[in-house]
């Protein structure tokens, strides 16, 4: 007998339901359609964009422990009434409705009832209940809806650090934070297995393309993973993060040497492909910065154009805070 699921088995529409605090039912629809160059996810909310923005956020999320990739669909999610906007309960029945349209879990003959909320969907991790015909089940990951095991320890997830120069008090290190998930089977596009829920499209499109690039110039890199890149600030200008961007992405991939502590880095490229680092704006001030943050067992990377100007004794003062500094044109092996 074959394993396949059969198209004609795989729904076109699908329901969850979740109770509201204030015991009203909410209904979450799901259908599905070809993607034909449109988001993967598409989700509407009754007069509230950003539980929409939400939603889309936690059923993206959520794919990132499923073993395969198959990106040929748009799913659309929709609500029938708006939920108070501190709540979250009905994450779960969205996953859920999500899941079920695309015939990875089973659509039972009564509604189901989910509730439940996470904050490390790409995780797989959630606390919650869901009510379908065989009784009430408790779940603390998205594996136990299938009997499987907690796919959590699969996921690599690494942080490296940017300089973020405002220009004054706000000046800080920024965390972007790179999670892989690998796949059983090679997926579709590079870029379509690459999400970063919180950004704009056109940061989207920048992280998405820096990192499909930079995995490119490692050879075997490509069509292996799921990813999740996530900012401490989503909200910036320019480029520069994108070298601590590829830094943690090679990480959490193992293939670069894990400092004792932080990757702090600067800089960005317009050839990803051949490994090429780039020089960035803001030299002085970024410098100040991470000398004033550098702590010990840090390693911070900079653009070879910047080794020349580097201020008299800054290498020797990085050492004494217990931080090594390089300065380099290509990725590889640092």
């Amino acid at each position: 007998m074959s394993a396949t699921i059969s198209i004609t088995a795989i729904p076109a529409n699908a329901f969850c339901r979740s109770l509201l605090v204030d015991g009203r039912i909410l209904t979450i629809t799901a259908s599905r359609r070809p993607r034909a160059n449109r988001a993967d996810v598409k989700c509407t909310t009754p007069n509230a964009a950003h539980i929409a923005e939400r939603m889309q956020q936690v059923v993206r999320l959520a794919r990132h422990t499923e073993v395969r990739l198959d990106t040929r669909d748009q799913v659309v999610l929709s609500m029938d009434i708006t939920p108070a906007e501190a709540e979250r309960d009905w994450e779960l029945a969205a996953v859920l409705a999500d899941r079920m349209v695309r015939g990875l879990y089973p659509i039972a003959k009564t509604p189901i009832t989910a509730q439940g909320h996470s904050d490390a969907w790409y995780l797989g991790r959630v606390t919650g209940t869901v009510d379908a015909e065989a009784g009430i089940t408790r779940i603390a990951h998205l594996g136990a809806l299938s009997g499987h095991a907690d796919l959590s320890a699969a996921v690599s997830s690494v942080r490296a650090w940017f300089p973020l120069h405002s220009g004054g008090v706000h000046d800080a290190l920024c965390w972007v934070e790179v999670s892989v998930f690998p796949l059983q089977t090679p997926g579709g596009a590079e870029e379509d297995s690459i999400a970063a829920p919180g950004l704009e499209l056109t940061a989207l499109q920048e992280v998405r393309q820096s990192l499909a690039a930079a995995r490119h110039f490692d050879g075997k890199g490509l069509n292996r993973w799921r990813t999740v890149v996530r900012f401490g600030q989503p909200r910036f200008q320019g480029g520069s993060y994108q070298l601590a961007l590829v830094m943690a992405d090679r990480l959490a991939r193992g293939r670069e040497f894990v400092p004792r502590g932080r990757i702090i880095a600067s800089g960005c490229s317009s050839a990803w492909h051949a490994g090429q680092v780039d020089t960035v704006e803001g030299r002085e001030p970024k410098l100040e910065l991470i000398l004033r943050q550098a702590e010990a067992g840090d390693r911070v990377l900079l653009p070879r154009d910047w080794q020349d100007q580097l201020p008299p004794g800054y290498a020797a003062a990085l050492r004494q805070r217990g931080a090594s500094l390089a300065c380099i044109d290509r990725i590889g092996m640092i």
